[in-house]
Parts: structure tokens; sequence; C-alpha cells
């Protein structure tokens, strides 16, 4: 299996791995130090399922290996309506926080860091995220993760707010009706 950092892997499967980081962690042991490899990878579909998953071996292969297997188990659906989210949402992990709000088609993916690719790796097209505390790329993707899982269905938040929320449509799934002639 072919590992490229910072590439995609397209498997058969049709979930793209993205790795985002290989750390040397050292475990201090009696009589000396045990060096060790860890790898933060994202997993994604295109589709609105992510996971994200950190391995740890002696050798770079087998954390990164360690690490794809444990994001494609932890993968999970979010609710996408129109390439965008249908409300904005909040997530906190640790010292991290990121807030995730819908936008209009044609802004793109304004995000940074592993935050970005979540969002990409969930193929979303059109959102704004702000990532604030901790620029640590773990506690924020964990922290985009849990804004994700807090993000409700269109239906439910209109019924829990009690009223229209405004979302932003594309231009390609608005059905235009044909002009009707009177005679």
């Amino acid at each position: 299996m072919e590992q490229n950092r910072g590439k995609n892997n397209a498997q058969d499967d049709g979930i793209v791995e993205k790795v985002i980081q290989i750390d040397r962690i050292n475990k201090v042991v009696t009589g000396g130090k045990r060096m060790a490899f860890r790898a933060f990878v994202i997993a994604g579909d295109l589709k609105g399922s992510v996971g994200i998953g950190v391995g740890k071996s002696k050798e770079v292969p087998n954390a990164i290996r360690k690490a794809i297997e444990k994001s494609k188990k932890s993968l999970f659906k979010v609710n996408i309506v129109s390439g965008t989210l249908p409300h904005m949402v909040e997530g906190k992990f640790g010292a991290s926080k990121v807030i995730l709000k819908p936008a209009r088609p044609g802004t793109g993916v304004i995000a940074g860091g592993a935050v970005r690719i979540i969002l990409e790796s969930l193929g979303i097209k059109d959102i704004v995220a702000k990532t604030l505390g901790s620029n640590n790329s773990i506690n924020s993707a964990k922290a985009a993760l849990v804004a994700l899982s807090g993000c409700r269905n269109l239906q439910d938040e209109i019924r829990y707010r009690g009223r229209n929320i405004p979302v932003y449509v594309r231009k390609e799934e608005i059905v235009q009706e044909e002009p009707v002639v009177v005679s």
C-alpha cells in the first residue's frame, strides 16, 4: 500500500485518507528513552461521512496504517444541505474551540489547518470556520467533530427554534418551472 504524506489516497471503497501530522514521540523508561512515531489521519468519503484516527508505532508506516484503520472505524454521518451546514454550530475539545457557519454558494471553504481538511473530506463546498484557543491540530480536529456531531437535521432545527432558518441553495438545485402561455 502506497503511503504519501499530505496526499490523498483514494481506495476502492471511495474513502479518501489524508495524513495530517507525523510526530516523533519519546517514552521515558528505566535505562533511557524509547522512540516511537505518532500519525494523525483524517478519512472521509466526500459524501457526508468523516472520521479521524491517531496511530502510534515504532515505525512510521505502521503508525500511518493504524491511524487509517482507526479513522475508517470512526466514520460518522453529518447532515449537509446543498453543500453547506443547515445551521451554525460550535464545538469545544480541550483548549480548542471551533465555530462552523453555513455560507452562501460560491464562498468556498474558509477554514485553516485540520478543520479545513475535515470539511473538505466531508464534501462541504461552502462554509466559514474559525478556530479559537489552542491551535493543536488534533484538539481542533476533535472540536470540529464535536461541532459536526451537534449538527441537527434542518427540519428538526426549524421545529426546535419555532421559525424558519435561512438556507443557502445552489442555483443548479433550484427547479425552474416552464412559463405558462395564456392565449
